[in-house]
């Protein structure tokens, strides 16, 4: 088949605006999904659109080509408002094989679209896929507007001057898929075009644009589409914005809470999925004093934390449930040290290696309890992909201000979804104060465990002169940090380790409500729950509901206010990624008969399923 760039011969597609589209592509996870997904993020925000995005992947490296369990998929959503989820449901799909098709389209709208690459819907496809008919022709697509386009032949096609091999001219589909995309909803190809021509060698780089002009073109001459799309920039708030990523956004707060404190920067970690990339996000930038270490293990990473935590570095670890699990030993030493230190947890699916690549809550608890002993560290939590940007500097804040590990959980939904997000004024940002004692030349011992009004101990760097001091793991002597095994003293030091952390809530503030004050039910959310939290409640509160929402940032210690603010509410819904566990702790603490909305699918929370709970409650 020739395409042709010329002006189509049939009527022109009429344009239909819209407020907001979601769209998902799902392949074989060999088909760049996830790639073309990104380009389709980056490329609506810089049209100005909000965006909210949602990658899904297998664990495995290279899962079985062409089965169920193989499929990746990447859902973005965009829209002329302010949004704050990936969407419930899809409005098109992008299916290029009977596995990406079957496990998807439940998801899309009726009369919604589905487009199949039907170059790969063979006998051998289908039986990959379990399919014992083919979806294509047995009325599995009936409620929906099928369009079968041959986008592997068209690319082959496209590309054959090239001389490239078959596998590597039929890796170029994904573009091709891209570039009907943009042509349906009226996007740009200038900045995939940049990307491409960036990321990829001369011939590999031609094929690949080759490949997505192709598929715009086909949109635009083919007859098989009645209408276009267009939705309009989103009245964002002026000023420069980069599309950003969980993660991404987590190692650049990090550099900059260094830059704000006038500290060095040192990580060490030991790579797992899904914390892996904030290592790598850091290695990219040693210009701004950061120094990566990737350890041997787990416990090394942390133990090398210590280190340069004791060093006065700013010091962090990052890992991953399983983890933060052989981490525990070590936090209990940086606690007990009392010495300022990050340790972020991006939460996947439990337990054991359970779910990789999977989103999930279900590590609080952890955070909570798990190292030996009366061990309290303050945890705080990102809400959305570029909360984590400031999450990383208020954490380094409390650490440093209170002189303790603080604990940062982000989740795998957080991490590699994507929103908008607008770059700050350094200038504008509060600097982070740090004071060193000075050298002690009065001969007076050094005494490491007098405290200030906040009662943190001093952070005395290895060195200075006259302050020579002890540390190590047995219990200290209050004052003078010398080895105590004295009971009272021992009850003592628990309490005010304690004491210091409970004393967080005053330094960051009360929570806050969305809503009327009072009245008949309050969603209490944290972590990654937030966008769907938000979304469900307004649309409740819009249809005059007496509903209204609180989120926690920092879920050690509680807001001072939390356990008043409950009482103003007849009942309270807690959605959770897990089964139940901060229900069980804001039962524990305030006796609050808090009921759970719980899921460990894997998936985010939709909006409808916290809508139906909320409507269930009130009845």
């Amino acid at each position: 088949m020739s395409i042709s760039t010329d002006t189509p011969a049939h009527p022109p597609h009429e344009t239909i605006v819209l407020s907001e589209a979601t769209v998902r592509l799902a392949g074989d996870s060999g088909d760049g999904m996830q790639v073309v997904g990104s380009q389709l993020t980056g490329t609506s925000a810089l049209l100005g659109n909000d965006v909210a995005t949602f990658p899904d992947f297998p664990a495995e490296i290279r899962a079985p080509k062409g089965t169920r369990a193989g499929v990746s998929g990447f859902q973005v959503h965009f829209a002329s408002s302010d949004i704050h989820t990936p969407g419930d449901s899809i409005d098109a799909l992008v299916a290029m094989n009977p596995a990406a098709l079957v496990t998807n389209i439940g998801d899309l709208k009726s009369q919604g679209l589905v487009i199949v690459n039907s170059d790969n819907f063979t006998d051998s496809d289908l039986a990959k896929a379990h399919c014992k008919t083919n979806p294509l022709e047995d009325g599995t697509c009936d409620r929906y507007r099928l369009i079968k386009v041959p986008m592997t032949k068209l690319t082959v096609q496209a590309v054959k001057d090239l001389d490239l091999s078959v596998k590597l001219a039929d890796r170029c589909k994904n573009f091709f898929a891209l570039g009907l995309l943009y042509w349906l909803y009226s996007r740009d190809l200038e900045p995939t075009l940049r990307y491409i021509h960036t990321k990829f060698k001369a011939d590999i780089a031609r094929a690949n644009e080759k490949a997505l002009r192709t598929g715009f073109y086909y949109g635009e001459t083919t007859e098989a589409f009645v209408n276009t799309y267009k939705v309009p920039p989103a009245k964002l708030p002026p000023g420069k914005y980069n599309n950003i990523m969980g993660n991404t956004a987590l190692a650049w707060g990090l550099i900059t809470a260094a830059r704000l404190s006038g500290k060095e920067l040192f990580i060490g970690s030991y790579p797992i999925t899904p914390a892996s990339p904030i290592l790598e996000e850091l290695a990219r930038h040693k210009n701004f004093g950061v120094r990566t270490f990737q350890a041997e293990d787990e416990i090394s990473a942390i133990c090398s934390t210590i280190g340069a935590a004791f060093a006065g570095a700013m010091a962090i670890t990052s890992s991953s449930g399983p983890g933060i699990a052989l981490k525990g030993e070590a936090m209990g030493l940086g606690m007990i040290l009392e010495l300022p230190m990050l340790i972020i947890n991006v939460q996947r699916g439990g337990p054991s290696t359970g779910l990789p690549t999977k989103t999930e809550q279900s590590d609080l608890l952890q955070a909570m309890f798990g190292r030996n002993g009366e061990s309290p560290l303050p945890i705080i939590a990102a809400r959305s992909p570029s909360d984590c940007f400031s999450i990383a500097q208020d954490a380094w804040r409390v650490a440093t201000r209170f002189m303790t590990p603080v604990l940062i959980l982000s989740d795998g939904y957080l991490a590699n979804g994507a929103e908008p997000w607008r770059v700050p004024d350094y200038e504008s940002l509060e600097k982070i104060e740090i004071k060193h004692p000075g050298p002690q030349e009065n001969g007076e011992p050094f005494l490491p465990y007098l405290r200030d009004e906040m009662l943190a101990r001093p952070w005395a760097l290895p060195g200075t002169k006259g302050l020579m001091h002890r540390v190590g793991g047995l219990e200290k002597d209050d004052i003078t940090g010398n080895v105590s095994y004295d009971p009272h003293n021992h009850q003592h030091m628990t309490d005010v380790r304690q004491q210091k952390v409970d004393n967080i809530a005053k330094f960051v503030g009360p929570a806050k409500v969305d809503g009327p004050p009072s009245g008949d039910l309050l969603v209490l959310s944290w972590g990654g729950t937030y966008g769907a939290c938000i979304t469900a409640v307004r649309e409740c509160q819009a249809r005059s509901q007496s509903v209204a929402h609180c989120h926690l940032r920092w879920v050690n210690p509680f807001p001072e206010n939390l356990g008043e603010l409950l009482k103003q509410y007849k009942q309270v819904l807690i959605p959770e990624l897990n089964m139940g566990q901060l229900r069980t702790l804001i039962r524990a603490r305030y006796l609050t008969d808090a009921v759970g909305l719980n899921k460990v699918q894997g998936k985010p929370f939709h909006v409808s399923e916290i809508v139906e709970k909320i409507n269930s409650l009130l009845g």
